[in-house]
């Protein structure tokens, strides 16, 4: 097995990879036929987003059949030679496992419905209150309440998610047992990994109740039984015997949560992803309440949470992207003026953190937020779901096309931009969602010809991970506390030190370093010119720079 500290995780949504049939949506096959770019970035391992069969309510995360390939992606064929060619340039690949829910359409819930009282139990079903309204007053992740009503039964499901995203029962043992059975057949095929969806919803409480402070997720959320019952996953499924890479996704956890997740002595998981970092500039903690990011309290988060795990020995999963995020570029970066040096410095931050770095498709050549202008352009359950909420409550429509250009999770799924001629070379036929109009100067082709473009840089990255361990396994220690505009640090390991200098603003800005003898650093990484340590510094706008002695 790989060392997971020393590797770094690209992460593919198949659905706008690359499409080789011409039907507009990304497949298996297109993910097979770029793996020499792969490659040639430097990448261990591929998390690949759900492609099992599936009505795609939520693109994929609504799972009909953990065993089978949906038709739109291709055919185990299909899979069995991408596991093939992967294996020999040495990339693992890692599978999404959605086990907090399932389709409506999955053939468990399916047999529920008919009233088979087995698998009945593989779902939480709950009576109205007296008054024939829902069990609880929870809200569900995609707005309106987390229940939906069956005729019936006169009898309520819990769908933390989207209505047809039915909550299995995890307090059910022949649950537990069908999801060890599934894992078992993917790591027989030679999977090398899982990332788990929203893994740490899966404890519900023992008493269901109304939450009179928020929506319901502090019932839920890091259950009560939630390291009993991975611990229980890991073990019985062979994940720890088989050496897997295993992720959780972590919904509004906590530092201690997430050291219990992911201490190697705890057996549970290899890492864990957290989300507060990506909630700066959420106004209010409400997603679609915009405001600047509050570098003060982004600064506090990641020192927390990298001194936090390295306290309890815990690991991160490090990260600015996924297919729920907008582009980081767009988002803390600046697209236009400082596109390649905000991008780099954005990199150069995450990747050199105490953590397993992921790279979400497009973001190692610095794609930007869509900037779509028009509801019918989105395809997103959620962001169509918000703009008919948000124009009940009384937003007005530039205001909420403002909203959905800062935060609908479409602007991370957008096609993968691979070359200048038309759809960016994603498809032949019409793409399942638009291309962005910049294509033709940010694409992988126009990438690769610079050298000092933001790909070579992200390659860069990765590759100074597996040379020097003190990015892989050094401690971590914040400097420039108080700046304003820096985020800068430190790892050392064995006498190596490396340094890490951040300006995360548009502004020239002056530096004073406490460091004992600046003069045997050297530059290992810049997103302008090579430059000397020194006690004071200016940095240039955006400008990101690292140096080891």
């Amino acid at each position: 097995m790989l060392d997971f500290k020393k590797s770094t995780v690209y992460q593919i949504y198949p659905k706008s990879f690359k499409d080789t049939t011409n039907n507009g949506t990304g497949d298996l096959r297109g993910i097979t036929e770029k793996l020499d770019y792969l490659k040639f970035l430097g990448v261990d391992y591929l998390w690949i987003t759900p492609f099992f069969v599936s009505p795609q309510n939520d693109n994929g995360y609504d799972v009909a059949d953990y065993y089978n390939i949906d038709p739109i992606y291709g055919t185990m064929d299909d899979l069995d030679e991408l596991i093939k060619e992967a294996n020999k340039r040495e990339i693992g690949l890692m599978y999404d496992m959605v086990f907090n829910h399932t389709s409506t359409e999955h053939i468990w819930f399916q047999k529920a419905l008919e009233g088979d009282q087995y698998y009945k139990d593989f779902y939480i079903f709950k009576k109205p209150k007296a008054d024939g309204s829902a069990p609880t007053n929870w809200i569900s992740k995609f707005g309106g309440s987390a229940w939906e009503y069956i005729e019936k039964f006169d009898e309520y499901y819990l769908h933390l998610f989207d209505k047809t995203q039915a909550d299995l029962n995890w307090e059910n043992p022949n649950v537990r047992a069908e999801l060890k059975k599934i894992l078992g057949f993917w790591m027989e095929k030679g999977i090398k990994g899982f990332r788990f969806d929203v893994v740490n919803l899966i404890s519900k409480p023992e008493v269901f109740e109304d939450d009179t402070e928020g929506d319901g997720r502090r019932f839920y959320t890091d259950g009560h039984r939630v390291h009993e019952l991975l611990k229980e996953l890991a073990g019985d499924s062979g994940m720890i015997d088989n050496n897997m890479l295993t992720v959780g996704e972590m919904s509004s956890t906590s530092i201690d949560n997430c050291i219990r997740y992911s201490n190697p002595e705890e057996k549970e998981l290899s890492m864990c992803f957290n989300f507060h970092h990506l909630k700066v500039d959420y106004k209010n903690q409400n997603k679609w309440g915009l405001q600047e990011c509050d570098f003060s309290k982004l600064k506090r988060l990641l020192n927390e949470w990298q001194i936090g795990m390295e306290e309890g020995n815990g690991w991160n999963a490090v990260f600015w992207c996924n297919h729920d995020q907008p582009r980081i570029v767009s988002r803390f970066g600046d697209d236009r003026k400082y596109h390649k040096e905000s991008a780099k410095m954005l990199a150069t931050m995450i990747h050199l953190l105490r953590g397993t770095p992921y790279i979400y498709q497009g973001e190692e050549i610095g794609m930007t937020n869509a900037y779509f202008t028009d509801i019918n352009q989105y395809v997103d359950v959620e962001s169509i779901n918000y703009f008919n909420i948000l124009k009940e409550e009384g937003m007005s429509e530039e205001e909420i096309y403002l909203a959905l250009q800062e935060r609908s999770r479409d602007n991370s799924r957008t096609p993968m931009q691979w070359n200048s001629l038309e759809n960016a070379g994603f498809s032949n036929g019409k793409p399942w969602l638009s291309v962005i109009n910049n294509y033709k100067k940010i694409n992988v082709e126009e990438s690769i010809k610079d050298e000092s473009s933001i790909l070579y840089h992200y390659k860069k990255l990765i590759s100074l991970r597996k040379k020097y361990d003190c990015i892989a396994y050094g401690k971590y220690i914040p400097i420039l506390e108080d700046s304003e505009s820096v985020f800068a640090y430190k790892r050392e390991y064995n006498e190596k030190t490396l340094i890490s200098i951040n300006n995360f603003y548009d502004k020239e800005v002056e530096v004073a370093l406490d460091i004992d003898y600046v003069e045997n650093y050297k530059c290992v990484i810049t997103n302008y010119e090579n430059r000397k340590l020194e006690s004071k510094m200016v940095l240039k706008p955006y400008e990101s720079i690292a140096f080891i002695n």
